[in-house]
């Protein structure tokens, strides 16, 4: 059994979630928080405080948990024991996140409770963290009888300007180890890997460098729309959605160098040497090494799937993209004149996320045999999603009489593998906040410098309007402007399976 923490009590911790009604905590953070505790990862007892503009009570809520619970549990059927300990004591304040009295009621139960730990999980739109964060500040809403954490869920800020802000306003009232900034993807079992893979095995860290590596290529593809998500992407489009964050935490978790150990300094100090090595992405140099794109309609079997100009919410000129091609370089010994090629797009063929390391090929093809340096490069995919797992492709010579050689591939499957299922993300995310270990969540310093590179790359765009983008077919790997992208630097994509 893991305990809280070596210097706290168990006994009672409050988990307070602002948004309580929203899809986040049905889907993802009260399974989770249940499947810790089927599986005594955690022995303390959660009180569940939520806190939502919705006209619900604590019936009401404690009803939608114990659904939430049957619906999407990992582990099933459901321990009723455990679903009971989980949301029977749960409480709801129905309160606009403006309104100081919902606070001023939170402020009660919380003294009232005495709770060993309090967290405050920001499971709401990302206008409303600002507010809530002030308001709790303001009333000086902070447990008198043990530890505070605070979870801030991305999107964190849409610029570098209203990140510096959020900052400010969570140090004003938070320390910096108080403040947990989540990143789903961070918590994905094959992410983490990559550190074991790259550091605990004598064979692949030899070669992980400009030496070797022709390139990277970094895929998170998509296939759904915008839904009913159209406002808010209209604002913030593939770039603030996916690339300042996701993106760049895989790039620099793939380029970081080791760390002294696995802690939450060490970790995200390599990861901040990998951002501040970033080549600058400004004016017609951003233009150039950036593709933008929109999914267009297309019709898929007896599917009929709207362009994004379509949906409902879109302004039929925006050129807001929802496919996102950048090249980057990071000017550092290890990686100097290594492309990463970023790719990231919605209404793709596949959901997958996937990084690709392709080896340089041979200098010299043998004895002329076909195939031997083009059609069967050395590749090592790093697959995130769907099916977590690692493959290796090589080349190997064609049974027969004819010399030609043929890409084969290795498959390593986490399932497979350990016989197990692979723990959601949230799982890992939750139990190290409870457990007040940051490594897997991003630092102050970092969301900083992913928000001051990524900000020269809007500005350039701004700085360059353009009164449409590309378009591609609803359903393929993006618009033809991206193939000849990387073509003109005699590569293709390696696009999931």
């Amino acid at each position: 059994m893991t305990n809280i923490n070596h210097h706290e009590s168990t006994e009672s911790i409050a988990l307070v979630i602002f948004g309580v009604t929203g899809d986040l905590t049905k889907r993802k953070l009260i399974p989770a928080i249940y499947q810790l505790m089927r599986e005594k990862q955690i022995d303390a007892k959660i009180n569940i405080i939520g806190f939502a503009r919705r006209n619900w009570n604590d019936q009401i809520l404690y009803e939608n948990l114990l659904e939430s619970l049957h619906q999407f549990s990992r582990s099933q059927p459901v321990d009723e024991s455990i679903c009971e300990g989980l949301c029977g004591k749960c409480t709801y304040i129905q309160s606009s996140f403006e309104e100081i009295q919902g606070y001023e009621k939170l402020k009660m139960l919380i003294l009232e409770g005495q709770y060993q730990g309090v967290i405050f999980y920001l499971a709401t739109p990302p206008s409303e963290y600002q507010q809530i964060v002030e308001n709790l500040g303001d009333l000086s809403i902070r447990n008198l009888y043990g530890w505070t954490r605070i979870v801030v869920e991305k999107p964190y800020g849409n610029s570098l300007l209203s990140t510096l802000e959020l900052e400010n306003s969570l140090h004003k009232y938070f320390s910096e180890e108080e403040i947990f900034r989540i990143d789903h993807y961070l918590g994905k079992e094959t992410v983490q890997n990559i550190l074991v893979f790259r550091f605990a095995n004598g064979i692949f860290e030899p070669l992980w460098n400009n030496k070797y590596i022709d390139h990277i290529q970094i895929t998170v593809a998509e296939t759904i729309g915008v839904g009913t998500r159209a406002s808010y992407f209209e604002q913030a489009g593939i770039i603030r959605d996916m690339f300042a964050n996701h993106l760049l935490q895989l790039l620099s978790l793939t380029a970081m160098e080791a760390p002294f150990a696995f802690n939450k300094d060490s970790v995200r100090d390599e990861k901040m040497k990998v951002l501040h090595s970033l080549r600058p992405l400004q004016g017609d140099i951003a233009i150039k090494n950036t593709i933008r794109a929109q999914y267009g309609s297309n019709k898929i079997k007896d599917s009929i799937y709207l362009g994004y100009l379509q949906e409902e919410g879109v302004s039929p000129n925006s050129t807001t993209e929802t496919y996102l091609v950048i090249k980057l370089f990071i000017d550092n010994w290890r990686w100097a004149g290594v492309p990463f090629y970023i790719r990231c797009g919605k209404r793709l063929p596949i959901q997958a996320t996937e990084i690709v390391i392709q080896f340089k090929q041979v200098p010299l093809s043998l004895f002329n045999w076909h195939n031997v340096a083009g059609e069967a490069p050395n590749i090592l995919a790093l697959r995130l999603q769907p099916d977590e797992g690692i493959s290796l492709s090589f080349g190997a010579k064609v049974p027969g009489l004819e010399n030609k050689i043929a890409p084969v591939r290795m498959e390593f499957c986490y399932q497979d593998a350990f016989g197990v299922e692979t723990p959601e993300a949230y799982e890992r995310l939750l139990l190290d906040c409870i457990m007040g270990d940051s490594t897997l969540f991003t630092r102050s310093d970092e969301v900083i410098e992913q928000w001051r590179f990524t900000q020269n790359i809007i500005d350039s765009w701004n700085s360059y309007p353009v009164n449409k983008i590309p378009s591609y077919p609803a359903g393929t790997w993006g618009p033809v402007e991206s193939d000849d992208y990387i073509h003109n630097d005699s590569r293709v994509w390696k696009n999931p399976e």
